[in-house]
């Protein structure tokens, strides 16, 4: 069997690989998937990505296989882990934080103005990937860049640095990171203008320095050996599927539960009239990640949100005993019954804190209503991704459920009943989004399939 990509999704706990061919044609084609336990811990990721391998072999009946090239994204070896540092809180560092977040990094640290010496101590406890340094509008401020810059170098952390703040300081930034002999990157700057965002030019750095990060993580070191093509994290990978899918058929939102953490990716300018009310702009791609809602390493903290007695009146069932043996792929009809439940708790939740919402403020003039967060009010689509999503039995019930899930008029989401829903049928999203990099028409054309877009036009 030959195939023209395979595209390896390397998370915590499970390696998936799918198999492309046709790429370039009109008609490419996803040929077969294969899964197995992740070697990171074992330390060599290789072993994990050949058992994936195998079991497509089986699923096939393929006694070989070759092929062109492989891609891959991922979130093993702790995924990729960022620190934040900017000089305002709801300007620059929040720009930043979108940046960072969008592009699939996991912050570990966020800081507004000067450093300190308890700053400094945190960001070397924090142990990150790489270190994104914002500060000061293009010929604005300047000071504070250059004094974290400088902080950040005397402390002796080595981490790469991204720097992303008012262009004049550039030079400066570069000497003090040759000098100390830190690696930098330059993107531009995040928070150019007061109220503009620019996030897309770091996050396509982030990216390409997640590359040079991942092959040097322990159990990643040779993954080169198998993996000739591009490596992105998982959640920005399916931010980039989420981008090309908004370019094709407009305004959505793609939810992805898993079983440590719940992202949400948003794709849309929003409405002009919520525009105007908005009090600090937000990027038209964001993406938020919930570290306390994945449903197996959190599924405790979904069981006592809902409460033992209240899913013991719900489902009849006694979930103490289920919890004694949950697992992260159920096995029995109890386990199903009652990991759907906290999928669906998982996304109401993840989705309420991603939208934004309307305030009333009362001021001598009278009350005035203000939007903070992210508007969702224009999307036309929710996608569901992921393992849950996409492989429980009640998937499409969860995900309708959540759609329909605003019932008020300050959230800044649509009505029930105007949110269509679309499932990633195939659980390709992440993978399509590494391939998207390469060759968007295929990825696009395979999405589509993968969402089963002719049957929803017919």
């Amino acid at each position: 069997m030959h195939v023209n990509v395979l595209v390896a999704e390397i998370g915590s706990t499970t390696t998936v690989v799918n198999a492309f061919d046709g790429l370039g044609s009109a008609s490419p084609r996803f040929t077969a998937q294969g899964k197995a336990p992740t070697t990171v811990l074992d330390g060599d990721v290789r072993i994990g990505l050949k058992n994936a391998i195998d079991d497509l072999l089986s699923c096939t009946g393929e006694r070989s296989l070759t092929y062109d090239r492989m891609l891959a994204s991922g979130s093993a070896a702790g995924g990729l882990r960022m620190t934040v540092h900017g000089l305002v809180r709801d300007m620059t560092v929040r720009a930043a934080e979108a940046a960072a977040l969008g592009a699939g990094a996991i912050i570990v640290q966020t800081t507004a103005g000067k450093l300190n010496a308890f700053d400094l101590d945190d960001l070397a406890s924090a142990r990150p990937n790489l270190i994104l340094l914002a500060g000061g509008t293009d010929y604005g401020e300047r000071e504070t860049a250059v004094f974290n810059m400088k902080a950040i170098a005397e402390s002796g952390v080595k981490v790469p640095v991204i720097y992303c703040g008012n262009v004049q300081n550039r030079t400066m930034i570069a000497r003090i990171a040759d000098e100390y002999g830190i690696p930098l990157s330059v993107a531009d700057n995040v928070y150019p203008r007061l109220d503009e965002l620019n996030v897309e030019s770091v996050r396509r750095v982030i990216h390409n320095m997640f590359e040079q990060h991942i092959v040097k993580a322990p159990g990643m070191e040779h993954i080169r050996d198998m993996v000739n093509g591009s490596i992105l994290p998982t959640p920005g990978s399916v931010m980039l599927a989420a981008q090309l899918l908004y370019d094709s058929i407009g305004d959505l939102a793609v939810i992805d539960i898993g079983g440590a953490t719940t992202d949400v990716h948003s794709v849309t300018e929003g409405s002009p009239e919520i525009t105007s009310m908005m009090t600090s702009p937000e990027p038209t791609a964001k993406r938020t990640v919930e570290g306390d809602l994945g449903l197996y390493i959190n599924a405790h903290n979904l069981v006592d949100r809902i409460g033992i007695d209240q899913l013991e009146k719900e489902l009849h069932l006694d979930v103490p005993e289920i919890m004694q043996n949950y697992r992260p792929i159920p096995l029995t009809k109890e386990q199903f019954a009652l990991t759907e439940r906290l999928c669906l708790e998982a996304g109401l939740v993840a989705l309420d804190r991603h939208v934004g919402k309307l305030r009333h403020l009362y001021t001598p003039q009278g009350r005035r209503t203000i939007a903070e967060g992210k508007d969702l009010t224009s999307i036309r689509w929710l996608v569901g991704t992921g393992g849950a999503l996409t492989r429980l039995p009640h998937h499409e019930q969860i995900l309708r459920t959540i759609a329909d899930s605003n019932k008020s008029k300050m959230q800044l989401f649509p009505s029930p009943g105007t949110v269509r829903t679309l499932i990633d049928h195939d659980y390709i999203m992440a993978s399509l989004g590494v391939l998207s990099k390469e060759d968007p028409e295929s990825a696009l054309r395979l999405m589509k399939e993968s969402i089963r877009w002719n049957e929803i036009q017919s």
